[in-house]
């Protein structure tokens, strides 16, 4: 196994092996989720990447500093999940694999084809990536590193459906990711469900292209009316059994809860909403999952970051699970 990917960590004077988690919280590197550091991905079942970029923003930046602010307030995660009582970190091999970094950042289609790369090591690798954003452009380039053998479905938890066509000129903005994705074959529409869609726009251009493209779209008051637990009910209907990738941006959580992110939406979800809809997706076959639009100058308190890093804990738990019961599956005796 490789150095590290067991979840222990070295000390360098002493040699001594100790679990970075299960320090206390103000010690170490400010790792995610207090993950061990890797510079390779050999022996890693998921490996959590750090997405550094918010140039296509359409009006308030500051999600690049996310992915760092995230692994601080990542250090407050503890192992054992208090509702399924499973320790994430003894199903997987898992480690902070640092951030993309970009070859040209004030290119914007070149930073796409540079995470595009960066995720297509990591697919060819056998890793599941669970990455944290910068803004929500990063995932059109997600799914084309990870979406070789076809289509995949899309579970996408955000205020807004982020199928707008070019804005300012550009298509490589972050309100677009999910129509260029949709126009690439890299999702199948018709297994695309966006939860939470809510506020005022100028234009119907992504309300009516989710519509007319298949996909289904649950605006906020549905998922009142419904509940969280038909929201979910409904999703996994729509997304059926095949691969998946998980994207959630933080602004549909309600800013009463995550002011820190660039376009927040009133009357979105609550924080306990969030987390019961994203363990309700335990048992997905999932392909790799993203926080994104935690902005961390509009909230210097830190909770939206907080929360950030409380949703990524919680996919997480989804991805490691699902890790250990495939290996259990392949292993000769089972049954």
């Amino acid at each position: 196994m490789a150095k590290g990917t067991d979840g222990t960590r070295r000390n360098a004077a002493t040699g001594e092996s100790y679990l970075p988690h299960q320090e206390p919280r103000y010690r170490e590197i400010a790792s995610f989720l207090r993950a061990p550091l890797a510079e390779s991905l050999d022996e890693l079942d998921i490996a959590l990447v750090g997405i550094p970029f918010d140039g296509g923003v359409s009006n308030r930046p500051g999600a690049r500093h996310g992915p760092r602010e995230i692994r601080n307030q990542s250090s407050m995660m503890r192992s054992l999940h208090h509702v399924t009582r499973l320790d994430p970190f003894a199903q997987a091999r898992i480690a902070d694999i640092g951030d993309v970094r970009f070859s040209s950042i004030y290119d914007l289609e070149q930073v796409s084809n540079d995470i595009a790369t960066y995720y297509s090591a990591i697919r060819r690798a056998g890793v599941i990536p669970l990455s944290v954003g910068g803004d929500h452009l990063i995932t059109y380039p997600i799914l084309r590193g990870l979406a070789a053998d076809g289509p995949v479905g899309l579970i996408h938890i955000d205020a807004h459906t982020d199928t707008w066509d070019e804005f300012q000129g550009s298509k490589f903005h972050h309100g677009g990711p999910f129509r260029l994705a949709c126009e690439h074959g890299l999702i199948d529409p018709k297994r695309t469900v966006q939860i939470g869609i809510r506020g005022a726009q100028n234009t119907t251009q992504g309300w009516d292209y989710s519509d007319a493209s298949g996909m289904r779209v649950i605006f906020m008051e549905e998922v009142d009316a419904l509940g969280i637990e038909a929201t979910v009910a409904e999703a996994r209907r729509v997304v059926g059994s095949g691969p998946v990738y998980l994207s959630f941006d933080i602004d549909s959580i309600d800013p009463a809860f995550a002011p820190g992110t660039g376009t927040p939406e009133v009357g979105g979800l609550t924080s306990l909403q969030a987390l019961q809809l994203v363990r309700g997706f335990r048992g997905l076959p999932l392909i790799g999952a993203d926080v994104v639009e935690v902005s961390p100058p509009f909230d210097p308190s830190g909770n939206t970051a907080l929360l950030g890093a409380t949703i990524m804990y919680e996919l997480f738990c989804l991805i490691a699970e699902q890790v250990s019961l495939e290996s259990l599956s392949r292993q000769p005796n089972a049954s």
